[in-house]
């Protein structure tokens, strides 16, 4: 606690520090809440996984023109209580920075948000207002001028991960490539396919534009009566990419009906209530900047997500579960089987995907 005070003492809070104590469950970085006395402001301390986002530097200067940019927006649009429906970041007390170095960590401190909520459930309802918030966020940060870095780099790039697979399969360490191979036979198959998002940007027909890439319900902040989305948070992985990413990562997780791992193959399946009710709420707000070549392949960007996800479990199974965690030795398998379920449903709903979308038009 002590090196904690520490380190919050480098950034320009106001009040005095009452309390620090963990926030939340997140996956990567470690994220701690700061309660103040009196009137000002309580705060939220994070420490960058710098593993990850190897470059601090772009990292929070995508944040910082991301922010910066919405609240322009919003004080544009005559918005009021911005500070609750954008967040703030705290520069240093020297410097501007808006993360310090402690030599050994990057940390970071924002304001935290009063009156506010987030949800972990994934319900038509929930997943209309995500869908909402989402395609609003895209929406604002169309015309950003500022140059985004990509914070990990080749993250959803479809081509990167076929090329590590077959490299897996041409290496075979464990063994493993000859009991996966109806499956790998099967992903061969449609591989050309999914990679088509690359191939349609290097014809120029296909833009990148800022999108969020980590699309879960829990990435956005609700009004304290849980009805009203003030903003989206959880910036990190905010950069150029195509708007498949949020669109399809939302899918991926939000509309199976399964686990990402579940052994029992019956019980994934694609969830259209969830598709239609994200598909709604998103191109109410996204319609209006986005391409037709954008919205058709939509369900294309439904299929893409267990796609590659089916790709990066099996390559990390048959190169011997090197990255992903496992909890038994058969686990990236398991995965790997359960997405690709996944995907086959995805296919067998594509047309009436693309029915309901004819009728958002």
């Amino acid at each position: 606690m002590e090196k904690l005070n520490k380190i919050i003492d480098q950034f320009d809070i106001k009040g005095t520090v009452s309390e620090v104590k963990p926030l939340g469950n997140g996956l990567i970085n470690d994220t701690y809440v700061v309660r103040t006395e009196g009137d000002t402001p309580d705060y939220v301390l994070q420490r960058i996984n710098h593993h990850i986002f190897t470059d601090v530097e772009g990292l929070q200067h995508n944040i910082e023109a991301v922010t910066r940019h919405i609240r322009r927006k919003l004080e544009a649009a005559g918005e009021t209580d911005i500070d609750r429906k954008v967040l703030t970041f705290v520069p240093l007390k020297h410097g501007d920075k808006t993360y310090y170095f402690d030599g050994e960590s990057y940390w970071r401190v924002m304001v935290f948000i009063p009156r506010s909520k987030t949800f972990e459930a994934v319900t038509p309802e929930s997943s209309r207002d995500a869908g909402r918030a989402f395609g609003r966020f895209q929406s604002m940060l169309v015309d950003i001028p500022e140059q985004l870095v990509e914070t990990i780099p080749d993250f959803h790039n479809m081509e990167l991960r076929l090329r590590q697979l077959r490299e897996a399969v041409a290496a075979d360490p464990v063994g493993r490539v000859k009991e996966v191979q109806p499956l790998l036979d099967e992903l061969e198959k449609r591989a050309d396919e999914m990679c088509k998002a690359e191939r349609l940007h290097r014809e120029g027909k296909l833009p990148k534009r800022i999108c969020h890439c980590d699309t879960k319900v829990n990435n956005m902040m609700f009004d304290e009566d849980g009805k009203t989305v003030l903003c989206v948070i959880d910036l990190d992985t905010v950069m150029p990419s195509f708007i498949f990413s949020d669109f399809g990562d939302f899918m991926r997780t939000g509309a199976n009906t399964g686990a990402e791992d579940d052994k029992n193959l019956d019980n994934v399946e694609f969830n259209m209530d969830i598709f239609k009710a994200f598909t709604e709420g998103y191109l109410s707000t996204a319609k209006d900047f986005l391409l037709p070549i954008e919205i058709e392949n939509l369900p294309y960007a439904a299929a893409l997500f267990p796609y590659m996800q089916t790709v990066r479990f099996l390559a990390d199974y048959i190169n011997g579960d090197t990255y992903y965690k496992i909890q038994y030795p058969e686990h990236n398998l398991v995965r790997s089987n359960a997405q690709f379920k996944l995907l086959q449903s995805v296919e067998k709903h594509t047309p009436e995907m693309k029915a309901f979308i004819e009728t958002l038009k």
